[in-house]
């Protein structure tokens, strides 16, 4: 638990604002607890208890923006309520119901969304001791998975209330993690440059833009025995590319070799090249141009585990992880390097 997600002064704010917003969405409802769940870096998560809700609805989950910072970018929870919303009752996509939200007075008093607590277990096969997810449910997760994605895809932006937001472009793409790399130390950066320049030289025609995750493997769903439950974790969706999330996904599998990975049993997971049949398959269209849609992939991973082994520094509390990624981040690079001359 975070100092901050567990502070006494934020619980009882929070609570008394959650009772209130809780009267406007159903007023024979009271609360009974708000307890931290998990913290992080974009938003704080609680668990709300209830009495007398709607059934199904006694345990809910408030997501709240950082108190003392604008809810921007991937600290806007009421952006990704918005998405979700806008996503709920999609064919084959499976969000998180949005029940009510409080927009708060930022940056000091910061705006909360109210979600339902969906079933299910949050698990990164290549990340957790193999053994802990059966290899087959393993496989029927990352295919279902895989599906679901295709059909989030297959929604049109231009249909939705989400229509005038802007489209991340693939230049617009490599910046955002060039400039996540321009804000740590030299020795998490070295060499970043160099991929950066040649992943622009070497940029493809883009797609139509869809919804894009931004994060999107097993690690950010929600799963029940074979099957996906929700997705879940939207901090950093856009308008964008596809395949910035196929090959983030793929990125998840044995034969990636991930560095962070904890062991080098296999997982259960499907082969890249299934996921990207059943991907396409499920979409109706071909992908064109993974490889270099894999060198991005290896340089936002090089970059935004950057960011996270300079905040664990600041904070003295680098991880296990932490230690196995310092190693691989040059090594990611190379890789993109060497993936762009294929490309």
């Amino acid at each position: 638990m975070s100092t901050a997600t567990g502070s006494q002064g934020l619980l009882r704010e929070l609570t008394g604002r959650t009772e209130a917003a809780v009267l406007g969405w159903a007023p024979q409802a009271r609360v009974e607890s708000v307890e931290p769940l998990t913290g992080g870096t974009s938003s704080l998560t609680y668990v709300v208890t209830l009495s007398g809700a709607p059934t199904g609805y006694d345990r809910l989950v408030l997501k709240v923006a950082p108190p003392g910072l604008e809810p921007v970018r991937n600290r806007d929870v009421l952006r990704q309520a918005h998405l979700m919303r806008t996503l709920a009752e999609r064919r084959g996509v499976r969000v998180p119901a949005v029940l009510f939200a409080d927009e708060g007075r930022p940056p000091a008093v910061p705006p909360f969304v109210a979600m339902e607590l969906v079933p299910g277990e949050c698990v990164e096969p290549v990340l957790t001791p193999r053994g802990t997810i059966p290899p087959g449910e393993v496989r029927a997760r990352a295919l279902d998975a895989v599906r679901m994605l295709a059909d989030l895809h297959r929604v049109d932006p231009r249909r939705t209330a989400l229509a005038a937001e802007p489209v991340m472009s693939l230049g617009a793409e490599i910046d955002r993690w060039t400039r996540a790399f321009s804000t740590v130390p030299e020795d998490l950066s070295t060499g970043h440059e160099a991929v950066a320049m040649l992943l622009h030289a070497t940029r493809p025609t883009a797609m139509e833009p869809v919804f894009t995750h931004g994060d999107y493997r097993l690690g950010n769903t929600l799963c029940a025995a074979e099957r996906v439950t929700s997705i879940i974790d939207w901090e950093i969706w856009s308008l964008g590319d596809p395949r910035v999330d196929v090959t983030w996904l793929t990125f998840f599998t044995d034969e990636a070799h991930h560095p962070a990975s904890v062991s080098d049993e296999p997982t259960g997971m499907p082969a890249k090249a299934e996921l990207v049949d059943a991907y396409q398959e499920a979409r109706g269209e071909q992908l064109r141009d993974l490889a270099w849609f894999e060198a991005l992939t290896k340089y936002k991973e090089s970059a935004a585990t950057a960011l996270l082994i300079k905040r664990g520094r600041k904070a003295g509390e680098l991880t296990a992880m932490h230690r196995r990624m310092l190693p691989a981040l040059p090594v990611l690079l190379d890789e993109a390097m060497e993936l762009l001359g294929r490309a």
